[in-house]
């Protein structure tokens, strides 16, 4: 199977030092055109590519020390400012390289790769609707970067746009088309937003270039479980797993059918068998939450929803069935805060405007329950959660495609 290959390799590496004698020209530490002005420059300029080979030899430790004193004597160099923000992203701090890729974007607003860069570690801290605002810039400052359009087009899958991700993958056609993957989340964004000619189109090259692999398999399950149709993507899935019952995030989809199948024992074995293989993926410690609640576990469910979050905080979908529980016991206070938490990371999420509502509601402030209420209706008109509220279709996570840059 073909892979699509989306490196985490950072693209400033190659385009700081161009820009380099652009940039020591706004050095404020001296008047231009002085002779120590040009020896401090040059000095600058004789660091700062010692802290890129460094760099470039994975000497973090080094090459970081070089940037830093590259800015004691260049406090206006965006290029040090950018390339502390890779080394950053390379030991996945990705606060603080979200700190020094902003200061660098500050500095020089049209550094290539900058803003590329920028929603790469947005996206690497699930904060996807974050990320989709420098995705679409990089997309406009390099039209022909597969890397940027694509991550931007998960990114509105990841936040339930699916026109926009249409609008965002069906370019790629052309270079991506043999690839499982890229023909998976656009045929899915096109099915959840009414475009049925790209979905047939999508699906239809999915099962041509497919061929009996577990990838194949498991992706078709995942295809038709986004269709409901959860019997057809149970075989699919079983297909996968006679074949490799270690692919990863396999399991997960498994105990999914078997949730929807009215099969709970073995969703709960399957989602234990995913969490074995990922013991890091909060997706299933939610999805037993979900499962137990089914069962109505409560206590089982509300320390699920936990463990997700430990996993990963950024999963609104835990929070909002956390304050649904909060809620029915009475903590209203508590049931809040998990509401503005999840709303925090999913303004859209019709679900979490309804439970705040409900919260508010109680602790007698009225015209904000009226508002979230309000907000609740409007998203459900706009159609946001459709197929969630109407005819009870639940979007099926990707774990697996979030992982992949």
């Amino acid at each position: 199977m073909k892979r699509v290959f989306l490196a985490s390799t950072c693209v400033l590496l190659g385009t700081v030092a161009q820009s380099w004698g652009m940039l020591s020209q706004q050095s404020s530490v001296s008047a231009p055109g002085t002779r120590a002005a040009k020896d401090m420059r040059a000095e600058a300029q004789r660091i700062f590519q010692e802290g890129q080979t460094e760099l470039n030899r994975g000497e973090l430790e080094a090459a970081e020390a070089a940037f830093r004193r590259v800015l004691k004597l260049d406090a206006s160099s965006a290029s040090a400012h950018a390339n502390l923000g890779v080394i950053e992203m390379r030991r996945k701090q990705w606060d603080k390289a979200l700190l020094e890729l902003h200061r660098a974007e500050r500095l020089d607003p049209r550094m290539i790769g900058i803003h590329l860069n920028i929603g790469l570690v947005e996206f690497r801290r699930a904060n996807y609707a974050a990320a989709i605002a420098p995705f679409e810039s990089a997309v406009s400052d390099q039209p022909e970067s597969l890397q940027a359009r694509y991550l931007l087009g998960l990114c509105y899958t990841f936040v339930e746009k699916p026109a926009d991700a249409v609008r965002a993958l069906e370019p790629l056609w052309l270079q991506m088309s043999d690839q499982f993957i890229y023909l998976y989340v656009l045929g899915n964004a096109a099915y959840h937003s009414g475009n049925r000619a790209v979905d047939e189109k999508a699906l239809g090259r999915l099962m041509e270039v497919g061929s009996d692999t577990p990838e194949f398999h498991l992706l078709m399950g995942k295809a038709l479980l986004n269709r409901n149709d959860d019997q057809r993507a149970l075989e699919e899935l079983q297909k996968a797993a006679r074949a490799n019952p270690n692919l990863p995030f396999l399991h997960f989809h498994l105990g999914i059918a078997y949730r929807r199948l009215s099969q709970p024992e073995l969703a709960e074995k399957e989602f234990r068998n995913d969490i074995e293989l990922e013991p890091d993926a909060g997706y299933n410690y939610e999805q037993l939450g979900k499962l137990y609640l089914q069962l109505g576990r409560e206590e089982e469910a509300e320390k699920a929803f936990h463990d997700a979050l430990k996993q990963e905080p950024r999963l609104p979908a835990s929070l909002i069935e956390l304050a649904k529980i909060d809620l029915r016991r009475g903590e209203t206070g508590k049931a809040l805060k998990a509401a503005d938490r999840a709303l925090k990371l999913a303004p859209e999420a019709q679900g979490g405007h309804l439970v705040r509502g409900q919260a508010l509601q109680r602790a007698g402030r009225k015209e904000e329950a009226k508002a979230e209420f309000e907000a609740a209706r409007k998203l459900l008109a706009e159609g946001v959660q459709r197929d969630r509220t109407l005819t009870n279709h639940e979007t099926v996570p990707d774990p697996d495609l979030a992982r992949q840059p």
